[in-house]
């Protein structure tokens, strides 16, 4: 598979507590570069980021990140608002609590209501997979279909760990006949890892590495 295809599919992302709008604007200027799928990027930039980006490229910002534990009117709020300064996908976070606690009725409306502000734009739904059992992991499956949203996404990159080959097949396994997409986040080292992830069924990769091994192979 040809970079610049496995590059289509890449969120190209920095969520650190220290990113600077310096910083900011030059993973921008890659995203726009390398025609990558979005910029993904924390949601206090979004307004500055839409202006910079000038429609050239996606904006994607985070709801509830990264522990989830929000109550479901703040992340409404935050989505709002980030829909309203210019966001074009929202990452939302669950509350992996209330799943371990078996509130499935209540993920489930959160993650609707979240859809619902979203309209047309996309919605991905992390659920943290390094916190999960097997059992979970099947449950979360089963709400994101049910709920409505665009992508099942596996992780924050600030956990334990990040996507692994074994999460992608079992989303895979467990979304048949199902319009939900799948999104490999964090730890994605090299480009033979996101070519793997993507052979597996992921449709998107958060990565900031393959833009950086890019970057360092033009110097």
């Amino acid at each position: 598979m040809e970079k610049k295809e496995i590059l289509k599919k890449v969120d190209h992302t920095l969520l650190n507590q220290t990113a600077t709008w310096e910083e900011i604007k030059k993973i921008c200027d890659d995203a726009i570069k390398y025609n990558v799928a979005s910029v993904c990027i924390p949601p206090c930039y979004v307004e500055s980021v839409k202006k910079y980006v000038e429609n050239k490229m996606k904006v994607c910002t985070v709801i509830g990140f990264p522990n989830g534990y929000n109550t479901t009117e703040v992340k409404a709020f935050e989505t709002l608002q980030a829909i309203e300064q210019g966001a074009d996908e929202i990452d939302m976070v669950i509350n992996i609590g209330f799943l371990k606690d078996r509130k499935y009725d209540y993920i489930e409306n959160e993650i609707k209501k979240l859809k619902e502000i979203c309209n047309n734009k996309i919605l991905k739904v992390i659920i943290e997979t390094c916190l999960l059992n097997e059992e979970e992991k099947v449950k979360m499956c089963e709400i994101v279909n049910k709920a409505g949203a665009d992508f099942i996404k596996t992780s924050t990159g600030f956990s334990t760990n990040g996507a692994t080959f074994e999460d992608i097949e079992l989303f895979k396994n467990n979304l048949k006949n199902s319009s939900v997409k799948i999104k490999a986040a964090g730890g994605i080292k090299s480009f033979a890892d996101a070519e793997k992830f993507i052979e597996l069924g992921a449709d998107r990769l958060g990565t900031s590495r393959l833009i950086k091994i890019l970057n360092d192979e033009n110097k």
